[in-house]
């Protein structure tokens, strides 16, 4: 039997587990999806000696920068995000073993806001500078938006504060995407910290967040007449290009 899995901590709730083991019920696949919840990146290695039978993992927080050192080799994209969520797991001869980082998160958040794309989203501003963050960053500089950062504290010339959130900026930003946590169940009455009074039917927000279904920050963009959109998909897409990496 293959197995598959996650590592993280703490994993209390994870969406994988879930989707996998019923994926290979549904499709009948002699497989097993397993949490590795381990309290230190030390203990990554271990994981894969004691289970010669892994195929692929995949990586949430705190590991997705951290894991890297203990990869072989980085896929172009997920070199120049500097954060991993998913890996393969290449077995050689005479019990060697091959690690290979990707990240499914751009691909995910690529496949799922491109339809929404509209001439006049020419720029895009990030809220949080985190691990998802970073792929958000690549997928829309893939796609050809330039993105600005936006954080609670200044960090380079790349990051605006939320104070620095002028009309100008958010006339030119017409794009908007929330990376932070902020707005998340059970904090549902709470949202990120922007002008949402100059939002315009031009604008499109997009939250990674998918529980609740609709958060505050979603919300307030669409009494503006804002389109919004929330990270289920992406969610579901990331799940899908994760396996197709590891069956490739």
């Amino acid at each position: 039997m293959q197995k598959y899995g996650l590592i993280g901590y703490p994993l209390k709730h994870s969406f994988s587990i879930g989707y996998f083991n019923e994926k290979f019920k549904a499709e009948n696949i002699d497989a097993e999806y397993v949490n590795f919840e381990i309290p230190r990146i030390e203990d990554f290695m271990e994981v894969i000696e004691e289970n010669p039978n892994l195929c692929g993992l995949n990586v949430t927080i705190p590991y997705k920068e951290q894991v890297i050192k203990y990869l072989d080799e980085l896929d172009k994209d997920t070199a120049k995000i500097g954060a991993v969520n998913v890996i393969k797991i290449i077995r050689l001869p005479k019990g060697k073993v091959k690690l290979v980082g990707y990240n499914s998160d751009i691909i995910g958040f690529t496949q799922s806001i491109e339809p929404l794309l509209q001439p006049h989203h020419k720029k895009a501003l990030i809220l949080g500078t985190g691990g998802a963050s970073k792929a958000v960053y690549r997928g829309l500089e893939n796609l050809g938006i330039p993105c600005t950062f936006v954080s609670r504290t200044k960090k380079d010339n790349k990051c605006l504060t939320y104070e620095e959130l002028t009309p100008e900026v958010m006339h030119e930003h017409t794009v908007i995407v929330n990376c932070t946590p902020v707005g998340m169940y059970p904090n549902v009455d709470f949202c990120p910290n922007i002008p949402y009074e100059l939002l315009t039917p031009n604008h499109l927000l997009y939250d990674l967040l998918y529980n609740p279904n609709e958060t505050l920050f979603m919300k307030k963009g669409q009494a503006q007449g804002a389109v919004t959109k929330n990270g289920l998909e992406m969610l579901l897409l990331q799940a899908f290009a994760a396996w197709e990496i590891w069956n490739r």
